[in-house]
């Protein structure tokens, strides 16, 4: 331990501590990394003490100090998977698939990504801001702290750049932290169609070095599917994303297997994400990579999907899991952490530890953040979640109403009756 400060920011006493650090040393329950009857001191916005109450140092003294009355301080949630930012509704699609037409018809009729495509271009920066406001507060309310906003409902440079300056925009104005990727490899724009080759020199050659000239993004995705692209296609983009310093990530084998999974992992990608129909090759180029695999159990949810990710083999082979909502307007609309956390168990029988672990320190890690955000360990961001349950486990397993009671985003209480936003401001 470094040497600490003598007058600190903030103690947290009289608290559970659910750190999410599987190498916590003083954990009693290793899976959530739990310290019973503890304490956390912070300063400059990081963690710079924790561990019991009872071994607190001596002499320390704090600006402010939190009574947290025995209930569960965790990190705060990372959701490493959105599509936050879009225009326009999809409603409609839903009907659709409640009368039997699949999300693959519904695409191939010009709907899906490319419905939201033409209302995204159409709409105005403030429009785009406005509407992504109430998606980011209510992920915020439910103590998402860190999260990555696509673009992608673009697929034209002046779309694409606009769609990643109102991400850039949210996290001025939200006590988050945004991670910003490119998705102009989302799916084939109506100006391409039946040109996909041509839409990727478009990508490679134009759209990601202006996204890169003006520093918009942290990282390039690309859509590997039989309904997008392939393998060689999703190489060119990550091979034009390297040249220009930029890591990847892969939206693959969600509808079927491309092999995307092992083309990611060879340009050591974050993270491959859905991922239900990859097969034991796959999870072997997993293995040892330093690639999450991230799963999408809103979208499996909403579509009605019967292949589930192999997660036996993944647990088998030790490969780190991350959970994310996947929002977005047509195959996940849901803003709700929890909820998703509670379809990772139910649907795809992750435990409440798993699904904790893959929406803290696994999806941090699928954001390149793990030294950062994600557990709750000394030198990390003070961005912290502290609930009124009796067990972390709860988290998962009961949607009747939990709302955190306090939420810190590095140090600093977030305060949800002050928004920093009004909803009336025009579009």
């Amino acid at each position: 331990m470094s040497r600490l400060p003598r007058l600190c920011d903030l103690l947290i006493h009289n608290v559970h501590l659910a750190t999410m650090n599987p190498e916590e040393p003083r954990a009693e329950v290793p899976r959530y990394g739990t310290i019973h009857k503890g304490a956390l001191l912070v300063h400059d916005d990081k963690i710079v003490w924790l561990g019991r109450e009872a071994d607190l140092p001596q002499g320390i003294k704090t600006k402010k100090t939190i009574d947290g009355q025995q209930q569960w301080l965790l990190p705060g949630f990372v959701d490493c998977h959105t599509h936050l930012i879009y225009a326009g509704d999809r409603s409609g699609e839903f009907e659709q698939r409640q009368d039997g037409i699949s999300y693959e018809q519904i695409t191939q009729n010009g709907g899906g990504i490319l419905s939201t495509v033409q209302a995204t271009r159409s709409a105005s920066e403030e429009a785009l801001l406005a509407s992504a406001r109430p998606r980011v507060a209510a992920l915020l309310s439910e103590g998402v702290t860190t999260l990555e906003i696509k673009s992608g409902y673009g697929l034209d440079t002046p779309t694409e750049l606009k769609m990643l300056r109102v991400a850039a925009r949210l996290e001025k104005e939200f006590p988050v932290t945004i991670m910003k990727t490119f998705l102009g490899a989302h799916t084939v724009p109506p100006e391409f169609k039946n040109r996909p080759e041509q839409y990727i020199d478009h990508i490679c050659q134009d759209m990601l070095p202006t996204v890169a000239q003006e520093q918009l993004a942290d990282a390039v995705d690309v859509f590997c599917e039989h309904i997008a692209f392939t393998v060689e296609q999703t190489e060119r983009v990550f091979q034009a994303a390297k040249a220009l310093g930029l890591p990847v990530k892969l939206h693959g084998e969600q509808l079927s297997y491309s092999g995307g999974t092992e083309l990611a992992v060879s340009y050591k990608a974050l993270s491959a994400d859905h991922l239900e129909y990859l097969d034991e090759q796959g999870v072997a180029a997993l293995h040892h990579s330093g690639t999450i695999a991230t799963l999408l159990p809103g979208a499996f949810y909403c579509l009605r999907e019967r292949q589930l990710p192999p997660i036996d083999l993944l647990r088998r082979r030790g490969i780190p899991i991350a959970i994310a909502s996947d929002l977005n307007p047509g195959t996940s609309p849901i803003a709700s952490i929890r909820m998703i956390m509670h379809l990772a168990c139910t649907l795809f029988r992750l435990t409440p530890a798993e699904a904790l672990a893959g929406c803290t320190r696994n999806g941090a890690k699928a954001l390149g953040l793990q030294n950062s955000v994600g557990m709750l360990k000394e030198g990390m961001d003070a961005s912290m979640v502290l609930w009124p349950v009796t067990a972390p486990a709860s988290l998962a397993a009961d949607l009747t109403g939990i709302k955190p009671r306090l939420i810190f985003y590095k140090g600093k209480v977030v305060d949800l009756n002050q928004p920093s936003y009004s909803q009336d401001e025009p579009a």
